[in-house]
């Protein structure tokens, strides 16, 4: 699949899927094909600090279906939102077997997203979403290229258009087009950062070699950074419920081909001036399921804590739109 990817110059650093667009609500019918191994081959479910659960590939005839960026679940686990790079939200409903493993997705509801003039066609150059939360009374939602978190009603119960721009701290000259606003998080309420958005750039570099990030409102405003190691690129990032921040990241290049990884950073760490790092949790290649891995969140179901992971398939049928599950162990 590497070799196919390299070949045919399908990029996962750039981006360039074929875009399609919506400019109303669409309803998607999604089949399903359950992943039961994580590593190929083998039947070992510990990895690292997870354990897995299972897994779908996903699958739509629909030309809209793909290029999910990010995904959250609402407070039942079950239900989620999750954006298109192509500017929409996703709404829909985990499905379980009867031993409680990701079996499919109910029929999705995409909606476009709109600027303040209610204008949903604005392109892929202004509207790449990338990064979503729930937080400050709506949803925010990351984007690249113009590069920007903005706030909106949460479509699930009041549709709508944009509310407003938040300030992102992070000089935009730090930024390039494709590589930037991947990760918006929400912290914990109950956490020194007191609920605040935090913010993390996908593959731009400060003078010093680190991610810009930053904490955009509440006690801890500010800018810090994110030590980048072994090449990898941050693509979403979520909470624990103590306030440790989990980072999703992703590898692809001619020498290290196609990896993850998911490293977690200190709640204490964070705070302006900071470089952060943190210990892996989990790391894989092409020798494990997995794809263009760029949603992660955190749920809580029998009162576990779960992880939660999807993949942009970037819309190219040599990729595939995964979801798997993992437990936490500690």
């Amino acid at each position: 699949m590497l070799c196919a990817l390299i070949a045919t110059g399908i990029s996962l650093i750039d981006g360039k899927e074929q875009v399609a667009y919506a400019s109303g609500v669409e309803t998607i019918a999604v089949t399903s094909r359950p992943i039961d191994s994580f590593r190929f081959g083998a039947d070992m479910t510990r990895f690292g600090q997870l354990e897995f659960i299972g897994g779908i590939v996903m699958h739509s005839s629909h030309p809209l279906f793909g290029a999910l960026s990010s995904i959250r679940f609402r407070s039942d686990g079950e239900t989620f939102l999750a954006v298109m790079d192509s500017g929409h939200f996703v709404e829909g409903r985990i499905e379980r077997d009867d031993k409680g493993r990701l079996s499919g997705v109910s029929p999705l509801k995409v909606t476009p997203m709109t600027d303040r003039s209610g204008r949903t066609d604005r392109g892929k150059g202004s509207m790449d979403s990338e990064g979503l939360a729930f937080g400050l009374g709506g949803v925010l939602v990351s984007f690249e290229g113009v590069h920007r978190v903005d706030l909106y009603p949460d479509p699930a119960t009041a549709p709508g258009r944009l509310l407003r721009t938040l300030p992102i701290l992070i000089p935009r000259g730090l930024l390039h087009n494709n590589r930037s606003l991947e990760t918006v998080v929400v912290a914990p309420e109950k956490s020194a950062l007191k609920g605040a958005p935090l913010i993390v750039a996908e593959d731009s570099l400060d003078k010093d070699g680190n991610l810009p990030a930053a904490i955009l409102e509440g006690p801890l405003k500010g800018r810090f950074a994110v030590r980048q190691t072994d090449r990898y690129a941050v693509t979403d990032g979520a909470f624990l419920p103590g306030g440790d921040l989990l980072l999703l990241e992703r590898r692809f290049n001619m020498h290290d081909g196609l990896g993850m990884r998911i490293r977690k950073i200190a709640a204490t760490s964070l705070h302006p001036g900071a470089v952060v790092d943190g210990e892996t949790m989990i790391e894989a290649d092409l020798s494990y399921q997995i794809d263009n891995m760029e949603g992660l969140d955190v749920i809580t179901r029998d009162g576990e804590t779960r992880l939660i992971l999807i993949s942009d398939d970037n819309r190219s049928i040599l990729q595939r739109s995964l979801m798997l599950e993992f437990r936490l162990r500690h």
